[in-house]
C-alpha cells in the first residue's frame, strides 16, 4: 500500500489530493517561493490528523502544515517531498464560554467568522490581521499573528490560553489551559509563533475580549512623512497606547482611494489612530492625539461621525494588498519591526531602496509599534524584476536590523528570511531553539527546512557548544 492509498483509507478519496494541479494549487502560499508535494492531505478531526501522521511516519516523508494559505513567507510552502496537511476542514467552534470570555475552535476557523460569532456576546477576538476574512486561527497561531489593534491589546500569543495538538510520531497533547497561572514549562508560548515545525495544531483555546463601550477613529492627514512617524511618538510619548495606530502614504492612498471611493486624501501620509473606552475617555485621548498631530504640521484632522463611517476608514487600510493589484500585477514585502524613534530615517531609506531599484513602493503599516510593511508592486514577468525585487527586501530587512529592528512582526519567518537569522541571534540562540525543535520533532519532518538556517545545531557543523549554551 502506498502512501496516498493509505491516507484514502483514512480520510475518504475525496479529502487526499494527488493529481499535478491539485498539489500547485497548494504549492505556495501569497508570498513568491513556489514547492511541491507529493500528496495534500485534508482533514476533518484530530483523531484523522493523528492518522495522517503516523502515515507520515511509517513512510518516513515530512508533514506540512497549512491554514488558509495567506501568509507571505513561505511558511506553508512544501520544502520537501512529503504530506502538506490543510486544516481548512477543521472549522468548528466547538465551544464558547462567554463566563470565562473564553473558546475552544479548531484550526481552520477564519479569523472574522470567530469575532462574529461572538458577537452577540459582546465580545471579539482580538488578532485582526489585514487577512481577518481568509486567515485562520490555526494560521494565526502559527505565526504569532498581529493586526492594526494588536498595539495595545498584544499578539495572538496574549490571546491563546491552550493547544491541542498532535505531535510528529501521532501523539495527541494538550498544552495551557483556563486557569491562570498554569504550572510548568510554557509549552503553549513556545508553540505560539512556532510555525508547524514542532506538530499540527488541531485546537486552539482562545481568550476572547469584551467589545469596547465607545470609540473614536481619527484620519489624521500630513503633507510629508517626517511629519506623520513623528507624530507617532508624539502620541506615545503622551502616554497614550491607542487601540490601533496606523500609517499609509500616498501610493497606498492613492490606490486605495480608487479602489473603495472612501474619501481618503490625496496626501503624503496619513495616521489612522483609534482610542476605545468609556465615553469620557476616548473623547479626552482624541482631543490630546489631534493636539499632538497639529503640533506635528498636521494638516487635517477628520474624526468619524458614525460606525459606517469608521468601518469604511478600516476598509480602505485593510484592503491595501488587495488595492495594490492596480498598481502591478504581483507584490512583495516585508515586515520588519524598527524602534519608534527610527521610523523617520527608515522611512526615507526604505524609499530610497525603492528608487535605486525602481520599484514603486506603497507603505502600509502597523506605526504605533514600529511594524512596517512597504509593499513593492512588479510584474513577475519583467526580465530581471523577481532578482531586483528580492534584492530591494533584503537591503530594507538590513536597513531595519541595522536600526535595531527585529525580523519580524507578525509574519513570521518562513523561507524568506531564513538567511537573516544569524544576523539576530547568536550561534546559542540558534542552537538553543533548534534543541527545543528536536525534543519535539527527533527526525526533523516537521515542516523542514523552515525558520531555522541549515547547520543551527553546533553538532551539526561538527564543532563544541559555544560558551554560554542552553543545555
Amino acid at each position: 500500500m502506498d502512501l496516498p492509498t493509505r491516507l484514502r483509507s483514512a480520510l475518504g478519496a475525496e479529502n487526499v489530493l494527488t493529481e499535478s494541479i491539485e498539489r500547485y494549487v497548494y504549492g505556495k502560499d501569497a508570498g513568491l517561493r513556489r514547492g511541491d508535494v507529493a500528496v495534500v492531505a485534508l482533514p476533518a478531526s484530530t483523531a484523522e490528523v493523528v492518522a495522517v501522521m503516523e502515515a507520515a511516519r511509517e513512510f518516513g516523508v515530512a508533514v506540512i502544515p497549512r491554514g488558509g494559505g495567506s501568509g507571505l513567507t513561505g511558511g506553508a510552502v512544501p520544502m520537501a517531498d512529503g504530506v502538506l496537511v490543510t486544516l481548512t476542514r477543521m472549522n468548528r467552534i466547538h465551544e464558547v464560554d462567554a463566563d470565562n470570555r473564553t473558546a475552544w475552535v479548531g484550526p481552520g476557523v477564519i479569523n472574522l467568522d470567530l469575532s462574529t460569532h461572538t458577537a452577540g456576546f459582546g465580545l471579539h477576538f482580538a488578532p485582526d490581521p489585514s487577512s481577518q476574512s481568509v486567515c485562520t486561527i490555526g494560521g494565526n497561531v502559527g505565526n504569532n499573528a498581529g493586526g492594526p489593534h494588536c498595539l495595545a491589546e498584544g499578539s495572538t500569543v496574549s490571546h491563546v490560553l491552550g493547544l491541542e495538538f498532535v505531535t510528529a510520531d501521532g501523539e495527541v497533547l494538550t498544552v495551557g489551559g483556563k486557569a491562570p497561572d498554569q504550572l510548568g514549562l510554557d509549552l503553549r508560548g513556545v508553540l505560539v509563533g512556532s510555525e508547524g515545525t514542532l506538530g499540527v495544531v488541531t485546537r486552539v483555546l482562545v481568550k476572547l475580549t469584551p467589545n469596547p463601550p465607545d470609540v473614536r477613529t481619527l484620519l489624521i492627514s500630513f503633507d510629508d512623512m517626517a511629519s506623520a512617524t513623528a507624530t507617532v511618538s508624539g502620541i506615545i510619548a503622551e502616554g497614550i497606547v491607542p487601540a490601533a495606530l496606523e500609517m499609509m502614504d500616498r501610493n497606498a492612498l492613492r490606490v486605495v482611494e480608487n479602489y473603495i471611493h472612501a474619501g481618503l486624501p490625496d496626501v503624503a501620509a496619513v495616521l489612522l489612530a483609534e482610542v476605545t473606552g468609556l465615553p469620557e475617555a476616548v473623547d479626552a485621548e482624541a482631543r490630546i492625539i489631534e493636539e499632538v498631530a497639529r503640533r506635528h504640521g498636521a494638516t487635517r484632522v477628520r474624526v468619524a461621525a458614525d460606525e459606517e463611517e469608521r468601518t469604511v476608514l478600516w476598509l480602505g487600510r485593510k484592503a491595501a494588498f488587495g488595492a495594490v493589484a492596480q498598481l502591478a500585477p504581483d507584490f512583495y514585502l516585508h515586515d520588519t519591526v524598527v524602534p519608534r524613534t527610527k521610523l523617520v530615517e527608515v522611512m526615507a531609506a526604505v524609499q530610497a531602496i525603492g528608487e535605486k531599484y525602481d520599484i514603486t513602493l506603497m507603505n502600509v503599516f502597523h506605526a504605533g509599534d514600529g511594524n512596517l510593511h512597504p509593499i513593492m508592486g512588479f510584474d513577475l514577468t519583467e526580465p530581471g524584476m523577481e532578482a531586483r525585487v528580492v534584492a530591494a527586501g533584503e537591503e530594507i530587512v538590513r536597513v531595519c536590523l541595522d536600526a535595531g529592528g527585529a525580523l519580524t512582526g507578525e509574519h513570521g519567518i518562513g523561507t524568506e528570511k531564513r538567511a537573516f537569522m544569524a544576523s539576530v541571534f547568536t550561534k546559542a540562540d540558534l542552537d538553543a531553539q533548534a534543541r527545543i525543535r528536536e525534543a519535539f520533532d527527533p527526525d526533523g519532518r516537521m515542516n523542514p527546512d523552515k525558520v531555522l538556517p541549515a547547520g543551527s545545531r553546533c553538532a551539526d557543523l561538527g564543532r563544541p557548544l559555544p560558551e554560554g549554551a542552553w543545555v
